[in-house]
């Protein structure tokens, strides 16, 4: 089965740079952050990709924090309000990009995903990228057009905890987080120390090498793998084919053959249903991402997002805790 249809959810930094030069550039947003700051806002003010539009995770992305977690979903009116501001137009395409990693960069993947809005593409590397490889930056503000995107909630599964410890039990569920909190030796933040019994760990960190840049479809492959994730008998990805281009065809290491269940060591998927969350609800779309980017999943099945996450179960003194490094 070849692979030309599917479109990575990553995009290059010299694909980005192409299309920014083009007759119809992306939308650029900027939403670096970091949990316990300095706010996102000082760093783009500091420097930022020309035409990004920064939005900040806490003010513009999330409800405020309560019973539903510490960053819950957007009101669709809100995000609506939202990306209109920063130039969002239906069917126009949209590039996210945060510090590096794309962990905070792929909640508005997500969200965009789950309004209805598929031409977006997370930046490969962040801003570190850009900056390393000496391209244009500046402090100058734009003051983009209104936008005319409509949010239309609901493209994206979402489960809240009863659907998580259904997830956990009948298919794969999946803890984004560090190893030590994942195992409750640390929880720096939520009430409880642990994780939703049944959760296997997948940390985040590990979608990215050394160099900061997303691994390759086979790697990330073999990493979920390894925390008990079905593969596909043949996975979508390609082993260097791990970037799309920003109008949504194939872009940077396109030729190459196809991945199959052999080349990463997975077994048939079986059906089994795959969920995610983390602490807050933010770095667990970094994993639906890179599910997507490995061929594990695909747009037309995407994994399930816990959108609450440990801080709503952990909040709750009625929900089990497990510790320790295996699931049970």
């Amino acid at each position: 089965m070849k692979n030309s249809g599917v479109t990575s959810p990553l995009v290059s930094t010299t694909d980005l740079a192409v299309s920014l030069s083009g007759a119809e550039p992306p939308v650029l947003l900027d939403v670096r952050w970091r949990l316990g700051g300095p706010p996102g806002r000082e760093d783009y003010a500091r420097g930022h990709l020309p035409g990004a539009v920064f939005l900040d995770l806490d003010a513009d992305l999330a409800a405020p924090p309560g019973p539903g977690g510490r960053h819950p979903l957007p009101a669709p009116d809100d995000l609506q309000r939202v990306l209109r501001a920063a130039g969002v137009r239906d069917g126009a395409p949209v590039v996210v990009y945060d510090a590096d990693n794309g962990s905070v960069a792929a909640r508005v993947w997500w969200l965009l995903r789950w309004a209805g809005h598929d031409g977006v593409r997370v930046l490969d590397g962040g801003y570190a990228a850009w900056q390393v490889e000496g391209r244009p930056v500046t402090t100058d503000v734009p003051s983009p057009a209104p936008g005319n995107v409509t949010v239309r909630p609901g493209h994206m599964p979402v489960v809240d905890a009863d659907g998580a410890a259904e997830l956990a039990r009948t298919g794969v569920l999946l803890d984004a987080r560090a190893p030590e909190r994942y195992r409750g030796e640390v929880e720096p933040i939520d009430p409880k120390a642990g994780h939703v019994p049944g959760a296997r760990n997948a940390p985040f960190a590990a979608h990215t090498g050394e160099n900061g840049r997303w691994r390759t479809p086979v790697e990330l492959a073999e990493h979920f793998a390894k925390a008990g994730v079905p593969v596909k008998a043949e996975a979508n990805g390609r082993p260097d084919a791990k970037h799309g281009s920003v109008d949504g065809s194939d872009g940077e290491g396109a030729d190459v053959d196809d991945v199959t269940v052999e080349d990463v060591g997975g077994k048939d998927v079986g059906g089994e249903r795959v969920g995610v969350y983390c602490g807050s609800g933010v770095t667990a779309t970094s994993v639906v991402l890179a599910l997507e980017v490995a061929g594990i999943t695909g747009a037309e099945a995407p994994a399930t997002l816990y959108a609450g996450s440990w801080s709503n179960w952990s909040a709750d003194p009625d929900r089990p805790v497990a510790t320790g490094a295996e699931p049970a």
